[in-house]
């Protein structure tokens, strides 16, 4: 017997759901009867045993059954039953008017029990029980396959999965020995083939599935192919199944497919929201937003642990985790009305959770605008969801709310303990369960996030962890990839030295202030800024997009040194595109200068607009510069290329390049272009150490040991001084006392040093006996401490834009390169031809393997790909000597290196850029423009946003770009040369 899709992997999944198997004789010519005991296991019956038309998609004496058994007011009079699948009919039937996922919203409230009928005394409303929730044995389970169903045509899913019923899940399965089929097979007929010719199927879906036999996925309604996701068991030892095999699958299925863990997922973990252009979208979780949830939730009902620390890798989705986690705590009976706080460390972030939260329409939730009223709420014991900021615990009192089913979520765990107001926060709320959930893996300088959250009882100090790789190897995120492209910044010495000297002796500085300048000088920062290292950068930049990221519709972000490079790169990238192509989002200061501020200031509402334009495909923004913001809380999908150019380390590296692991359609990787050189950083900070956490709890006790030293140090710099004093007489007091630059480096020192030990130790109570001594250390540090904090700093604050000038002036560019880069051209392949090392052999091989996918199925590179793999299967065989494959590798590579010269001949020949260059060449004259390329770069960077497939057969396609033709030539001064613009339009009509 041939293994079959029917035999192996659809009857296999019946047999795991019902223990029926299909391949029996014996089993298959069974007629499997209607238990009379419900249980909670899924019972088998053939389609044809269901007593349905093909029309119907809800088995109408099943859903009357359950009608009758759960609502005593249809009990006592039977007719009713009628009335409610009567108005099921309804929604089903409206499906093509209001689309599927409004109509499976309004089903999913029938099922949920949310709806109300006039069947009580009176005509008095009442609920509406379709499923059993409290005794999940009262409601009949039943899996069926080959289910028909007739609408516009008729479709077969191979599986469909009813409760009292009405089907709830439809899985589609493929057959498992075929290379070229995959779940994605069974996936795509669900979602682009039955959602479409048989929607009334998919009004009361909870999930479906698809599965090959070797890898099992399921989605919601209308849920995108690329968001479709695996499910994975809780503490599942034999790792190494679930990736093979059938075996593996049964797991997954029966694990997901339970009916306690479906009605789970239905009730407490099925959101409806709202995108930006209003469109419904239902979210069901993936499998660690289900298990993180769910561990908060058992912990706060079992009340003996009241706390947890979640790691879940950035990007995976932890916002949601927080709503599916407060939703299910709110609607938990025992825990009898609980609040729900979820904290984050910044208002932008405020904004982001709320939207959420508002988006999914989840009840009862309330955003705080004011310390003020975030108070009150607790005071006055509001039982609601509350978003707000750790921020606004400031002040709070303590015992302020003792009941002990408040229930805290701190968002970024690792940046909101903020010392003190960690410590305000568990004093005003004692009794509280906290839970803390970060994005990258707590590291050495986060010891403080184990002691505030990690539980001695949970393994390693996680409640639940969810790692980087475990979202790349489950598809929540995308793979990051690092270009390092660094700049040779090469420094003119001896030009340098000389001006140098010749400042210092114009300034009449010292030697002793003459070195502090020029160790300062020498900071890689004052190097970043010169002009032409970033024109070069951005030429590279410019290169790189157009090459690597426009084509796929993708965006990028650029990040800079500081407020003001942010500006200098987008100077230096208007050059090579249009003004509306990038925009700057800083902040600015009350010191910046109102040009400064008047050009480049935004509120958050223009900030909030430019982020919804670069998320918009359509428009012309593909840059957002920045320095610092948008860095954390900024989800861009679209966002696929980071171009860095800043120095930055653990947490906020890696957040920050986490904008671009975002899962978006047609996106396999993000990409990091390093032009700083944090590429071991990132590396770093992408590594966790069980051990090393471990050794990070027991560290704290040494920490403790140290403080009262670090207290008395920071002090002793102010003997004599009153610290009762207030006002101006007392800080006038405390500054006299380190009146010069050796005394205030002093007390800098030893104040930075306690600053950390604070920092790492906050919120432990031990801290509570120097509170008043370190915040008044802290004011007195604050008001002393410049501008810049760093050696030399006060110097530096006089003389740093004429050092920094001086600098610029001796500072020449080279070329920037790709690092590891594998060239191929004849020369290379001749040395390897005459010296074959195995790692240039390698090389040569894998540069071949990677041109060929490049080139796709160009007929002359599938010739040379087909001739390689024949190669490399001998090899593997052991059918070809060493030296042979060798002679043979590099044939083929020669051959690769002319047709690629061939391809670009012919290439350029064709291409529009090419035909535009000849064209403004041809009619050249002395008033035009010397820079032919830059103006025909324009056009062509203008007319590719613009134009469509087909639009030189529409009217409104010809009449947009005909303007930006007129655009393009207008910044040249050339839009009143008709001829020119004729003929530009009649190249761009024929090659675009």
């Amino acid at each position: 017997m041939s293994f079959t899709e029917l035999n192996s992997v659809e009857h296999y999944i019946i047999n795991q759901m019902s223990g029926v198997n299909l391949n029996s004789s014996q089993d298959s010519n069974q007629v499997y009867e209607p238990r009379s005991q419900y249980n909670t296991q899924w019972q088998f019956q053939s389609a044809e045993q269901l007593g349905r038309s093909v029309n119907e998609v809800l088995v109408e004496p099943q859903l009357k059954a359950a009608l009758l058994r759960l609502n005593p007011e249809i009990q006592a009079n039977p007719a009713l039953a009628d009335e409610v699948i009567h108005a099921l009919r309804a929604i089903l039937i409206s499906v093509n008017q209001v689309g599927l996922v409004k109509a499976n919203e309004e089903f999913f409230q029938w099922l949920t029990g949310e709806k109300t009928m006039p069947f009580g005394e009176n005509n008095h409303h009442v609920s509406i029980r379709l499923i059993d929730f409290e005794n999940l044995e009262n409601n009949h389970y039943v899996i069926t396959n080959q289910f028909r169903i007739h609408y516009r045509e008729t479709k077969i899913p191979d599986i469909v999965m009813m409760i009292n019923g009405i089907p709830v899940v439809v899985g589609e399965a493929k057959t498992p020995i075929r290379p070229s089929i995959s779940w994605l097979d069974g996936a795509h007929e669900i979602h682009n083939v039955y959602e479409n010719a048989v929607p009334q199927l998919f009004v009361p879906n909870i999930l479906s599935f698809a599965t090959e036999g070797k890898e099992f996925f399921y989605g919601s309604v209308r849920c995108p192919l690329e968001f479709w996701a695996p499910w994975r068991l809780s503490n599942d030892d034999d790792a190494i199944a679930r990736s093979f095999g059938l075996g593996g699958v049964g797991k997954e299925l029966k694990d997901l497919l339970n009916p306690a863990r479906l009605l789970d997922i239905m009730r407490n973990f099925s959101l409806f929201s709202s995108n930006k252009k209003k469109q419904r979208m239902k979210i069901i979780p993936r499998f660690q937003q289900y298990e993180g949830a769910n561990k908060i939730v058992e912990r706060v009902i079992e009340g003996k642990i009241k706390k947890g620390l979640i790691w879940h890798f950035q990007g995976s989705g932890k916002s949601l985790l927080m709503v599916f986690a407060a939703q299910k705590l709110r609607r938990e009976a025992k825990l009898k009305s609980p609040t729900v706080i979820v904290l984050v460390d910044r208002t932008d972030l405020d904004t982001q959770i709320s939207g959420i939260f508002n988006a999914a329409d989840i009840a009862n939730v309330e955003s705080t605008e004011s310390i003020k009223e975030l108070q009150q709420m607790l005071e006055r014991d509001t039982r609601k969801i509350i978003v707000s900021t750790i921020h606004k615990f400031r002040d709070a009192k303590p015992n302020m709310n003792t009941r002990d089913n408040i229930i805290v979520l701190v968002d970024e765990a690792h940046r909101t303990q903020e010392g003190d107001l960690g410590r305000q926060m568990r004093a005003a709320l004692p009794n509280a369960f906290l839970f803390g959930l970060t994005g990258t893996p707590v590291n050495k300088a986060d010891k403080n996030t184990f002691w505030a959250f990690g539980a001695e009882e949970d393994q390693g100090g996680y409640m639940s962890r969810y790692t980087f790789h475990d979202s790349i190897r489950d598809e929540a995120t995308l793979p990051l990839h690092f270009e390092p492209r660094l700049v040779d910044v090469h420094i003119d010495k001896e030009s340098l030295d000389k001006a140098f000297a010749d400042f210092k002796e114009s300034q009449a500085l010292s030697d002793e202030d003459a070195d502090a300048l020029n160790k300062k000088s020498a900071k890689m920062a004052a190097f970043l800024k010169s002009p032409e290292r970033i024109t070069r950068i951005a030429k590279d930049i410019a290169i790189h997009f157009m090459e690597k990221v426009e084509p796929h519709g993708f965006k990028a972000m650029i990040v800079t040194p500081d407020r003001h490079a942010c500006v200098l790169y987008k100077e230096a990238l208007d050059e090579h595109f249009p003004e509306a192509a990038s925009k700057v989002v800083i902040s600015t200061t009350a010191n910046d200068d109102y040009e400064f501020k008047k050009k480049w200031g935004i509120d958050k509402s223009q900030q909030e607009k430019i982020v919804d334009e670069f998320n918009d495909a359509s428009s012309e923004l593909k840059f957002i510069i920045v320095t610092a913001k948008l860095l954390t809380g900024f989800d861009a999908p679209i966002c696929q290329t980071m171009y860095l150019d800043k120095s930055m380390k653990d947490h906020t590296l890696l957040q920050a390049i986490c904008r671009t692991n975002r899962l978006y359609p047609g996106k396999t990787f993000g990409c990091i272009v390093d032009y700083f050189g944090v590429f071991d950083d990132a590396a770093k900070a992408l590594e966790f150490d069980e051990l090393g956490a471990q050794q990070i709890i027991t560290d704290l006790s040494e920490l403790r040991e140290q403080l009262p030293g670090a207290i008395n140090n920071a002090l002793s710099h102010f003997e004599g001084v009153d610290r009762t004093l207030e006002g101006f007489e007392g800080l006038e007091a405390a500054q006299n006392a380190i009146a010069n630059n050796e005394k205030k480096d002093a007390f800098a020192l030893d104040f930075k040093f306690l600053f950390k030990l604070w920092e790492s130790l906050s919120p432990d109570s031990v801290l509570d006996e120097y509170n008043q001594d370190y915040k008044w250390l802290a004011q007195v540090y604050e008001s002393v401490k410049p501008a810049s904090d760093s050696t030399g700093k006060l110097l530096w604050l006089t003389l740093g834009a004429q050092t920094t000038k001086l600098i610029h002036d001796n500072v020449h560019v080279g070329s920037v390169h790709v690092l590891d880069e594998f060239v191929m051209d004849a020369d290379i392949i001749e040395d390897i031809f005459n010296n074959p090392s195995p790692k240039k052999v390698k090389q040569l091989e894998k540069a071949l393997i990677g041109r060929f996918k490049e080139a796709g199925d160009l007929p002359t590179f599938k010739s040379l790909s087909e001739r390689l793999e024949a190669l490399r299967d001998k090899a593997e065989k052991g059918l070809v000597a060493s030296i042979d494959f060798v002679k043979e590798l590099c044939k083929i590579a020669k051959e690769t290196v002319q047709a690629e010269k061939e391809l670009e001949i012919d290439v350029q020949e064709k291409s529009p850029t090419a035909a535009l260059s000849e064209l403004f060449l041809e009619l050249k004259t002395d008033q035009t423009p010397a820079v032919v390329e830059r103006i025909v770069t324009d056009i062509d960077a203008i007319v590719r946003i613009v134009r469509f497939p087909g639009w030189q057969t529409t009217s409104a396609g010809e009449r947009e770009v005909q303007k930006s033709l007129r655009k393009a030539l207008l910044k040249y001064k050339l839009h009143k040369d008709q001829e020119l613009f004729d003929r530009a339009y009649a190249y761009i009509k024929e090659y675009y």
